[in-house]
């Protein structure tokens, strides 16, 4: 389904500025003429995902410039299918005019590279920068809350049935980073999937399970207002956002697990376009009004560009493809 949200665009220089790029078989006209550019996203409308990436969109297109009077429309299109695969594919076969951007969220895109076998995925696209960062966080019920991570670890060790640990759906980034804490812990945990992190952070809600693995804007509310207890933030240092809650590097548990968001292009958009859109995401990114509304929703403006963030991905799916031989998160490379 596709969302209509109109920005008006104004401050940096205008895509209209930008040379024409040939049409070549398609009838997309080049990105200057465009009276709306269409940014992908691979979840759906409800989703976490879809949250942030709307309130990205709003600060990204008053950056753009102006190109046609009365602004220019950012179409958000949710393309849930394949846990991202299926925007990522997408994305890549788009017209390279700058017409069509992807929402991408790391590690997700070197998970896909993994699971359903497609080395591809990164080779259609080009990263533009990243824009957001949020850590994962371990909660647990706050009418019975478990003391801490090293706590469900050792619980698990003698039982683990007796200690669910709640997870969105396999793949996901909480999902993975509950497999890392697995093999660091050296013990079985009894990871639970759910079809979503809405249902997962129900499940913690209720008590059904004893504690769950979320990116932090899931369930920041709930921490806040008493909920749920944070048991566990996976990162090397404390952070503002929650700064009582206790870090699991300095528990003893080197486990620093984040969720990345940012856009890319197919892999033929021209230098120019890219680089105008690189320079919107970054002026997003230390858009003081962007980093206020990102830490009160659970995350934080953090940019880095294509490079670094490719660099980073890269180390990430490294790690991942380990994991993928011991604990592939799939019954299959298909599912």
């Amino acid at each position: 389904m596709t969302v209509r949200r109109r920005i008006l665009l104004a401050g940096l220089p205008a895509l209209a500025a930008l040379p024409a790029v040939a049409p070549a078989q398609t009838d997309v006209p080049p990105v200057h003429l465009r009276r709306s550019i269409t940014m992908l996203v691979g979840a759906t409308e409800v989703s976490e995902t879809a949250k942030v990436a709307r309130q990205f969109a709003g600060f990204f297109g008053a950056r753009l410039g102006a190109p046609m009077p009365g602004g220019v429309q950012v179409d958000i299109r949710y393309l849930p299918g394949e846990s991202g695969r299926a925007m990522l594919t997408a994305l890549g076969d788009a017209f390279p005019s700058g017409a069509t951007i992807g929402w991408v969220v790391t590690p997700s895109l070197a998970a896909r590279i993994i699971d359903r076998e497609d080395p591809g995925l990164i080779q259609r696209i080009q990263l533009i920068g990243q824009v957001e960062r949020e850590p994962i966080a371990f909660v647990s019920p706050s009418s019975d809350p478990a003391n801490s991570v090293a706590d469900i670890i050792q619980r698990a060790g003698a039982d683990a049935d007796a200690v669910p640990l709640a997870t969105p759906p396999a793949g996901s980034p909480p999902h993975l980073a509950a497999l890392r804490l697995q093999v660091l812990a050296q013990t079985r945990l009894n990871i639970v999937t759910f079809p979503s992190a809405a249902a997962a952070r129900q499940a913690v809600l209720a008590a059904n399970v004893s504690a769950a693995a979320l990116g932090l804007s899931t369930i920041i509310g709930d921490v806040r207002d008493g909920s749920l207890t944070a048991i566990g933030i996976a990162a090397k240092r404390r952070f503002g956002l929650l700064p009582d809650a206790p870090i699991l590097d300095e528990a003893g548990i080197p486990l620093a697990a984040f969720i990345r968001r940012g856009l890319a292009v197919p892999a033929a958009t021209p230098g120019d376009i890219a680089a105008t859109l690189a320079d919107a995401v970054r002026a997003v990114a230390e858009d003081e009004a962007f980093s206020r509304q990102a830490e009160d929703n659970g995350y934080y403006a953090a940019w880095a560009d294509a490079a670094a963030w490719r660099a980073q991905m890269d180390t990430e799916q490294a790690a991942l493809a380990k994991l993928w031989e011991t604990d592939p998160w799939l019954s299959s490379s298909g599912g």
